[in-house]
């Protein structure tokens, strides 16, 4: 295995990446460099041109991320080279995948992303890893000199959120939050409504998130499995040592504080409240305060908007009394003094109004995953003309904060003040709340060094 780094910052000087410096050799006039892949490795009839061609690199390998790169693969510009996972099994899995819908068995697998991302001819990657790397290994990316699309949450907390915009403002890399919702007609048709003024002013947003839990349990130890099966070292990663047992490698580790988000708030609220962000036209800011109530947390923007995180599920989907089935999972509602509109994952819009109709004509029942490749398209042109995702890190910065906040006073168990310009929580007469800012951070394990025994 590669040796442990000594920090997160494992390239001192961001390289250029194949394409960019495919793209200033040929403005240079230099000669042309050969094609890395062939037409017929892709497997596409009208594969993009190698010098449009993007190349791609997976981190971590589970159910979402097989259903995401199977999309994924079906864009003509973008191909997938190298998977890394720490799992032997996921490993597998995954190059066959990518293999069948090439033809060929070139997809190349690390069990250390660390060496994936020293390879100079990867442009971009695809992090899908448990939420603990998330956030290290979209740094790690980003300072290696790859453009990143991150499965949300992006960050455990409200400093990586931080720390991940300060880093892809300073490297100049792309970055995509896998908040995927933004780029689906009928949340974006919604969200048009709510602006247009036909609701009239807006006066509440609801946001649909899990009911949060705060699991701190350890499972029984077992043996742990050789490092080719699974390392459990870089597994765990930044979070805290705690012994082997294969249901937490199997997905068992949601809901569990080490490894887990925000309460669980961030698992539907990474979506939903960047969808009330966005309608509120708050991309640049967040709530003023934040107070826990028995069927959810009430926020409210300095233009007197409530945003109200819903506890309409039961942790890890199971149906609640209040579910709401008819718009399916993530649902969101804005709410105007003279009419409202809703809708969710089931792309059906409802409206206080059927003569609204027009409006969002033409924007419900998109296909399954039909999101998730209009998300990986805008990801692939603001690679290509370096502008800023639909979900970049800005963005993604902002709306995490405000889940991060709602989930911080949920734990407190009590209102929150926050001061979005400077990003700290703050008391009634304007000092700092010493209690609520302790849990912008947590303590991260020194990266990856074996656990010493005695």
């Amino acid at each position: 295995m590669t040796q442990p780094l000594a920090s997160t910052s494992c390239f001192d000087h961001p390289r250029a990446s194949r394409r960019e410096f495919l793209a200033q050799s040929l403005a240079a006039g230099a000669v042309a460099l050969p094609t890395i892949v062939s037409a017929r490795a892709l497997g596409l009839e009208q594969a993009a041109a190698a010098s449009e061609r993007i190349t791609l690199g997976v981190i971590g390998v589970g159910g979402r991320a097989r259903g995401v790169l199977k999309a994924m693969l079906s864009l003509p510009d973008v191909q997938c080279v190298a998977i890394a996972d720490v799992q032997a099994s996921r490993r597998d899995i995954g190059k066959t995948l990518v293999d069948e819908k090439y033809g060929t068995k070139d997809c190349v697998l690390y069990h250390d992303f660390r060496e994936l991302l020293a390879r100079q001819d990867i442009d971009a990657v695809f992090i899908a890893t448990g939420d603990r790397w998330h956030g290290p290994a979209s740094l790690m990316a980003a300072e290696a000199g790859k453009d990143v699309y991150s499965e949300k949450p992006c960050g455990l907390t409200i400093d990586i959120c931080q720390r991940l915009a300060e880093t892809f403002k300073k490297t100049g890399r792309i970055f995509q939050a896998g908040t995927q919702r933004r780029s689906a007609p009928h949340y974006a048709a919604a969200r048009r409504l709510a602006q247009s003024g036909k609701l009239g002013k807006i006066t509440r947003l609801n946001a649909s998130v899990y009911s949060p839990i705060l699991g701190n349990e350890w499972l029984p130890a077992e043996p742990t499995p050789p490092k080719e099966i699974c390392d459990w070292n870089l597994w765990l990663g930044p979070a805290p040592w705690r012994p082997f047992n294969q249901l937490y490698a199997d997905g068992k580790w949601r809901g569990i504080y080490d490894f887990d988000s925000g309460a669980k708030l961030l698992d539907w609220g990474a979506h939903t409240v960047d969808l009330c962000q966005w309608a509120n036209g708050s991309d640049d800011t967040t709530p003023l305060t934040f107070e826990p109530t028995e069927k959810g947390i009430e926020c409210c923007y300095a233009n007197g908007v409530l945003l109200f995180l819903d506890f309409l599920a039961t942790p890890f989907g199971d149906r609640g009394p209040n579910w709401n089935t008819a718009l399916g999972t993530c649902p969101v509602k804005y709410i105007g003094d003279e009419g409202w509109v809703e809708t969710g994952d089931l792309s059906r819009i409802d409206l206080s109004d059927e003569n609204l109709r027009a409006e969002v004509a033409g924007a419900e029942n998109t296909a399954k995953w039909h999101d998730v490749v209009l998300h990986w398209r805008n990801f692939l042109d603001s690679i290509k003309s370096r502008q800023p995702t639909v979900c970049n890190a800005d963005v993604m910065r902002k709306s995490h904060i405000a889940c991060h906040a709602a989930a911080n006073a949920w734990i407190l168990g009590r209102k929150l003040s926050f001061d979005p310009a400077k990003e700290v929580f703050v008391t009634a007469d304007g000092g700092l709340d010493d209690e609520a800012n302790l849990l912008k951070s947590r303590p991260e394990r020194n990266p990856w060094i074996e656990r010493q025994r005695s």
